[in-house]
């Protein structure tokens, strides 16, 4: 056995939250809680331990190597989920005959994933899930990216410093069918073009060609690379094509919700997860500082993947360690831990029931209340009282009880209002 004392740091890619850093994740979950019921989703959530089998069926077997999975005591192959859409789709698809279509539902995950760490990414992390399940117009998109916008407002974070950058997966694949590329390899081109940012053109080559496309086509998909805005797009397939139908239709939708400034296209926008079949998007603070803030998308196959019925979807993921740092960085947050109203304090252990009453009256009234704990001397009871944002304080001596009398005083003004003594019951 080691004699070695325990480290006293969380596991490598963890976090402890301290009350200042509650302060903060408790800013970012109520404004995703708020902003989802906002706009009509309702929460949902489920075990943060799931089954390996429905992790592979979903990203392969090489996920694995990319979360914390093990063996329980009976020997069953299970894992910390690295997200929630699998398990989303498994609870859909257990009940997808008593469900009334479309559902819009929303949880606050925790959710584990064992990867390199980089800024904004960790180990473990919160996230908001936003799904529409069963619903093909693109109004889904457009309510999911609006209710994560609504939600970094009522954060406190400018309008101008996040913008969603959107692509389509039906344009690309267009794009690819229209200079050469056949079919079977578009799933293949996806995942080595949405890293195009981290490697060199010679790695991207070397990946397609790992990936079994002959030369021609791999350079049709440089061709494509190369394609900037949605009117270059248009012009090599056409104004009817279905894909450019796809996305003017997109564009009209945000423009009802005053949107159309804050979200526009970027072909390099692809998301690496295969499961995507339509609109896609990420949001980004506006210096390109930090990783997606969030992302998302269509998938129209992931159900019927882990076997259930097939049905289309929309998702979105958000999660808290890239904002939490946003909204930190651009002092938009207020990392101090909350106050009680009300701090109620006494000189001897003679006064304890008298403030322990005082205590209750305050807080049957509605109101938020600490209770000193022990006796404390005047001194020790009105500096500890500045050290935290309590508006008012009450300390009780002796010559308070025996005039049945307690002083509210408001900490800010130093003004003083007296007031009878609570008794027991009252």
């Amino acid at each position: 056995m080691s004699s070695a004392q325990p480290s006293l740091n969380p596991t490598r890619g963890m976090r402890d939250f301290y009350p200042a850093d509650m302060a903060v994740r408790n800013h970012i979950f109520d404004a995703w809680r708020a902003a989802s019921e906002h706009y009509g989703f309702q929460p949902y959530d489920a075990p943060v331990v799931e089954s390996l089998d429905l992790l592979k069926r979903k990203s392969g077997e090489e996920i694995v190597n990319q979360i914390y999975a093990f063996n329980d005591k009976s020997g069953r192959e299970l894992a910390l989920r690295a997200e929630m859409t699998p398990t989303l789709a498994r609870m859909v698809a257990a009940r997808m005959g008593s469900l009334t279509l479309p559902i819009k539902w929303f949880t606050i995950a925790q959710c584990f994933r064992y990867e390199r760490m980089t800024r904004g990414r960790k180990r473990e992390h919160f996230q908001l899930n936003l799904d529409v399940i069963g619903e093909t117009e693109l109004t889904a998109e457009v309510e999911v990216i609006a209710t994560a916008l609504h939600s970094l407002t009522l954060m406190g974070l400018p309008p101008e410093k996040v913008s969603v950058r959107y692509n389509s997966r039906l344009l690309l694949s267009a794009l690819l069918a229209f200079t050469g590329v056949l079919p079977e390899y578009h799933a293949a081109t996806f995942l080595v073009l949405d890293k195009r940012e981290k490697i060199t053109a010679e790695q991207i080559t070397e990946l397609l060609t790992d990936a079994g496309l002959p030369e021609g086509q791999i350079e049709a998909t440089m061709a494509v690379m190369r394609v900037e805005t949605l009117s270059e797009a248009e012009a090599m397939l056409g104004p009817d094509a279905p894909a450019i139908a796809q996305i003017s239709r997109f564009n009209h939708l945000l423009a009802q919700y005053g949107l159309e400034d804050r979200v526009s296209f970027d072909i390099g926008v692809i998301r690496g997860l295969s499961y995507y079949t339509g609109i896609v998007f990420e949001a980004f603070d506006s210096e390109r500082s930090f990783r997606a803030i969030f992302g998302g998308g269509r998938y129209d196959n992931l159900l019927q993947d882990v076997g259930g019925k097939a049905e289309t979807g929309v998702g979105l993921g958000f999660g808290d360690v890239v904002i939490g740092e946003l909204l930190t960085e651009l002092g938009c947050i207020d990392a101090t831990p909350a106050a009680a109203e009300i701090l109620v304090g006494y000189m001897q252990a003679e006064q304890t029931e008298s403030a322990m009453r005082t205590a209750n009256h305050f807080r049957n009234e509605g109101l938020t209340v600490d209770l000193a704990l022990h006796a404390e001397k005047p001194k020790a009871f009105f500096g500890r009282a500045g050290k935290r944002p309590y508006r008012k304080a009450v300390y009780i001596g002796p010559d308070d009880v025996a005039k049945a009398t307690i002083r509210l005083k408001n900490l800010d003004t130093r003004e003083e209002s007296e007031m009878p003594l609570p008794c027991a019951g009252c």
